[in-house]
């Protein structure tokens, strides 16, 4: 578009652009209504969720009673139940073909599946049953070759074809909880053990190549499926760490905003942003490179969110909870779902471009900040503050009244990390 850029032709161009700016943030909290349905069908709590890698309206669910439920999305409806395990159903991932899925259970077992529902007649059945010695926690598939791995006192790396792993990778002894491969570099791998270890592994090496070790237990991590070298690991905390893998002696990115247990991370497609759930009833989305929360998504039912997914064409958002429920979310709060007209196209980047211009004016950042919280995490979080000042008086007390130097300034990032081991 060719412009003037004469500020005498447009005396009131800025008065004009901020009106307009804040009467489109008013309207974006407006029609900032992100949830959209809730599957239920399960008859205990939802455990693990995967995604089928190449249908976006197929997800599949398994939950803390042994069943495993394949939904379509678009029909909002189960279309296939199977009585998978005894017990708990602990982890679950789809092949990348997307032809069939694996299974782990509390009762020693692995199991494959086919993705399609048996014919009329035909016994629901597994492909394969691979009994192990262990109970395993975690489960997932190489991105691109038929190997898959799993974990409970050592992560293990299986052939398709066979009944006893390739091999086993352990680094001290505990029960690692999950196992997940890079999606670019491939054959790369990191999981999470309950002795507070983040531990990398390369499948080619068969050793494992690093090890970083926090404060307290890294429930699960993920992938940056952009970025090779990034990861975000969900901690008991409170607080998601975002780690480069090269240099794993600080994270690259502290967020924090949970006021309980981070149980659950995926990352969107785009590798920009990721969504977390967390013990304290919430689901929160966060930018990568920020330590705060975007977003916040809660209902009045929702109990402790244990799972959570981004679908693959970035716009939902899948969580499974303790009350048997799967609820589904719009990714960005106040899209308008369906065909847009190119009016209303150009309106809406127009209207994006203005909030970002004016996004730091304490008006309009104040109404788009703004969100409402449950009455017990709003507590939480102003008696977390209270906590966090104390601390920091504290030490700014005792640095005050020492020799100079004796007492170092350690950074937010560096406090949580013990040690690196190589």
């Amino acid at each position: 578009v060719p412009r003037n850029y004469d500020p005498a032709l447009h005396p009131f161009e800025v008065p004009r652009e901020y009106t307009r700016a804040l009467n489109a943030t008013k309207l974006e909290r407006v029609f900032a209504k992100p949830f959209l349905s809730s599957l239920d069908g399960h008859r205990d709590g939802v455990n693990c969720m995967a995604k089928h890698p190449k249908s976006l309206s197929t997800v599949l669910s398994g939950a803390c009673d042994g069943e495993v439920k394949i939904w379509n999305l678009t029909r909002r409806q189960c279309i296939r139940t199977i009585q998978a395990h005894e017990g708990f159903v602990r982890g679950m991932c789809a092949r990348f073909c997307g032809t069939s899925f694996f299974t782990v259970g509390d009762d020693k077992t692995v199991k494959q599946w086919k993705m399609e529902s048996p014919e009329y007649g035909e016994e629901e059945e597994p492909i394969h049953t691979i009994l192990g010695k262990t109970v395993y926690t975690g489960i997932d598939h190489h991105w691109k070759e038929a190997v898959f791995a799993t974990c409970g006192p050592q992560v293990d790396i299986w052939d398709e074809q066979r009944t006893s792993p390739m091999c086993s990778l352990t680094w001290g002894f505990d029960s690692i909880s999950s196992v997940k491969f890079n999606p670019i570099e491939t054959y790369l791998l990191g999981s999470c053990a309950s002795d507070r270890n983040i531990v990398l592994y390369d499948m080619r090496k068969s050793t494992p190549l690093k090890k970083v070790i926090l404060n307290m237990r890294t429930n699960t991590l993920c992938w940056n499926p952009m970025e090779a070298f990034i990861f975000t690991a969900a901690n008991e905390d409170y607080n998601l760490y975002t780690f480069d893998m090269r240099f794993l002696e600080s994270p690259v990115t502290v967020h924090m905003d949970h006021v309980s247990a981070v149980l659950d991370v995926d990352y969107s497609p785009t590798g920009k942003e990721f969504v977390s759930a967390s013990f304290d009833k919430s689901v929160r989305i966060f930018p990568v490179d920020k330590g705060h929360s975007r977003e916040v998504y809660h209902t009045k039912r929702m109990q402790h969110v244990i799972t959570v997914k981004w679908t693959s064409d970035n716009k939902y958002i899948l969580c499974g909870s303790d009350e048997m429920n799967i609820r589904l979310w719009k990714a960005n709060a106040s899209e308008k779902l369906g065909v847009l007209a190119p009016r209303e196209k150009a309106a809406m980047n127009y209207n994006q471009k203005l909030k970002e211009k004016f996004q730091y004016h304490p008006q309009i950042r104040r109404i788009a900040q703004h969100r409402h919280l449950p009455k017990s995490i709003f507590c939480q979080i102003k008696e977390q503050r209270i906590m966090r000042e104390a601390r920091r008086r504290k030490e700014l007390n005792r640095r005050k009244h020492s020799k100079p130097g004796s007492i170092p300034v350690v950074s937010e990032r560096k406090k949580h990390i013990v040690a690196v081991v190589k």
